[in-house]
């Protein structure tokens, strides 16, 4: 039962901006750290940055600090990802996490391509 879906991917030119959302669904979302991670291709699957459970404390890669901004709301069970200043090597599949239990849960990806 448990569902992560997220979407607001797409095709953006080099400097733009995206935000992605990851709707939620199987578990009480306001109690859980929260997640997201992006896979390019040729590399394996990275953290991108989390947020805990009330989003009071987060962190972020080093590749996107400054740029990058994760934030949550609870009472709409989403958790968002604001891409700014976008660079080619942004480009991926993004995935947003979870993990109440085990195994731990992941959506099914959205892609960011970053291109001129």
């Amino acid at each position: 039962q448990v569902q992560l879906v997220e979407s607001g991917g797409g095709l953006v030119q080099p400097g733009g901006s995206l935000r992605l959302s990851c709707a939620v669904s199987g578990f009480t979302f306001s109690r859980y750290t929260m997640y997201w991670y992006r896979q390019a291709p040729g590399k394996e699957r990275e953290l991108v940055a989390s947020i805990t459970n009330g989003g009071g404390s987060t962190n972020y890669a080093d590749s996107v600090k400054g740029r990058f901004t994760i934030s949550r709301d609870n009472a709409k069970n989403t958790v968002y990802l604001q891409m700014n200043n976008l660079k080619p090597e942004d480009t991926a599949l993004y995935y947003c996490h979870a993990r109440p239990s085990y195994p731990y849960y992941w959506g099914q990806g959205t892609q960011v391509t970053v291109s001129s």
